[in-house]
């Protein structure tokens, strides 16, 4: 999700480009390649339910909401609205978000709390003569120095999640010996294939071959099988509000956090694919793609979909294949709606070894935070941004040892967001970077420039 695609490209470099169309059978053959890339469509639902703990079949439910939130995000943003050929996805953000309202409100809670916050947050984007605010917020969030510290912090609360799910038992009586096996054989897979795949498909499908490779293990030692599915029906539609509904106006804010930071990675690629076309994505350009994803994120919610973000392997893909036909990524969104109604499909993943997910999913969190660092390469590192970037990572990852005994005296809303650092560092980036770079740093370099004061 966050593997960083080449900065520059000749737009005359695609062999197909945006405004051209493909014969249906070649589009959706395309299609599926971006569809597999999609690393969060696979492992993050898993994720969500390894955290707050739910049967298979309910994390089968929440890969439908997956696929369903997907298709229709994809097939809005790739149309009339952007115009560019944009894959969305999960986005890790909102899957933190939706782990901390949910272990502490419930599910319904959480996605009700989610739909509302979509809905606020398509709102505040909405392109009025210039006047959505997402879009300028974004740019703000984007900034390296922010959208750096933000990924580094989320990659570090993430690793927890899954690393321990390398010890999961697999069966009754095999222990944790198999899982662990299980587990760094797959994150060698994942590893290898990234560091020998070149600039090929295999290395943007590293996720999903680490999983199969795993399972293909898990299957050869005794220790999974795949799961009946005579039972399933072949046709079924997503469920609606597969845990219910609520919300809480304390867990409002933390979705419409994760919004703002899923918002700030989409603005990226909507830039990266204009420069690579020769288009300027303005403002207003960005709010229209942001206000699709966020009324999408909404509607999915109402069937459990983790909220989505723009996904900058698959501009990585419209590179590697010289195909960026927007009737592709059209192809790749109506895949993945029709896969929202195949539920033998959502619960063969929901079963697989949580071993091989959980050692993709440390990959691919490790990713996480490193591109944060990779973003930090841009900051000029002088004692002001040195600062807040300390104080935004030190404080919300030392948040996580706050003892028990006193998480327990909180209420359900603070200790949600106190012991979430992507929470905590998000807010004080927005408070710490404009108040020391954009009011503090000025009125030290006029002090600076006329140390006696002439200047006032």
């Amino acid at each position: 999700m966050t593997i960083q695609p080449p900065r520059t490209a000749d737009p005359g470099s695609f062999s197909i480009g945006y405004d051209q169309a493909l014969p249906p059978q070649r589009a959706a053959v395309y299609g599926v390649q971006h569809l597999l890339a999609l690393t969060g469509l696979w492992v993050f639902p898993a994720t969500l339910g390894s955290a707050v703990g739910l049967e298979s079949e309910q994390v089968a439910l929440i890969i439908q909401g997956c696929f369903l939130l997907t298709g229709i995000v994809t097939i809005a943003s790739s149309s009339r609205v952007l115009r560019l050929p944009i894959v969305q996805g999960p986005t890790a953000a909102l899957l933190v978000a939706l782990i901390a309202t949910g272990g502490q409100f419930g599910l319904g809670t959480a996605f009700g709390s989610m739909i509302i916050a979509g809905l606020l947050s398509a709102l505040l984007a909405f392109p009025l003569a210039r006047l959505g605010l997402y879009g300028h917020l974004a740019r703000v969030v984007s900034n390296p120095l922010v959208f750096g510290v933000m990924f580094l912090v989320l990659g570090a609360q993430l690793a927890s999640i899954g690393v321990s799910g390398w010890f999961t038992e697999l069966a009754p009586g095999t222990g944790f010996g198999p899982g662990v096996i299980i587990a760094v054989i797959s994150a060698l897979a994942v590893a290898g294939c990234m560091i020998f795949g070149g600039n090929t498909i295999l290395k943007r499908l590293a996720i999903l071959a680490g999983v199969a490779i795993g399972t293909v293990l898990a299957a050869a030692m005794g220790v999974w099988s795949p799961p009946d599915l005579t039972a399933t029906p072949l046709i079924g539609a997503p469920t609606l509000l597969p845990f219910g509904i609520g919300f809480s106006w304390a867990a409002v804010p933390i979705m419409m956090i994760g919004f703002l930071q899923a918002g700030a990675e989409s603005m990226s690629v909507y830039a990266l694919l204009g420069r690579w076309s020769g288009q300027k994505v303005d403002v207003n350009r960005a709010n229209r793609g942001l206000s699709v994803e966020f009324v999408g994120s909404a509607i999915g919610g109402l069937f459990g979909g983790i909220g989505t973000t723009s996904y900058p392997e698959n501009a990585g893909i419209l590179r590697v294949s010289g195909i960026a036909s927007r009737s592709v990524t059209i192809a790749a969104g109506a895949l993945a709606v029709g896969l929202a109604f195949f539920p033998p499909l959502a619960l063969f993943i929901a079963n697989l070894p949580g071993p091989a997910l959980s050692a993709a999913a440390t990959i691919l969190f490790g990713v996480i935070a490193i591109s944060g660092v990779q973003q930090l390469r841009h900051v000029e590192w002088d004692d002001l941004n040195l600062i807040v970037a300390a104080v935004s990572f030190v404080v919300p990852v030392g948040l996580q040892a706050i003892p028990d005994d006193v998480v327990a005296t909180l209420s359900p809303s603070v200790s949600s967001v106190l012991t979430s650092p992507m929470m905590v560092s998000t807010v004080m980036l927005l408070i710490l970077h404009p108040l020391v770079n954009l009011l503090i740093r000025p009125r030290l370099d006029a002090r600076r420039k006329d140390p006696e004061g002439s200047h006032a």
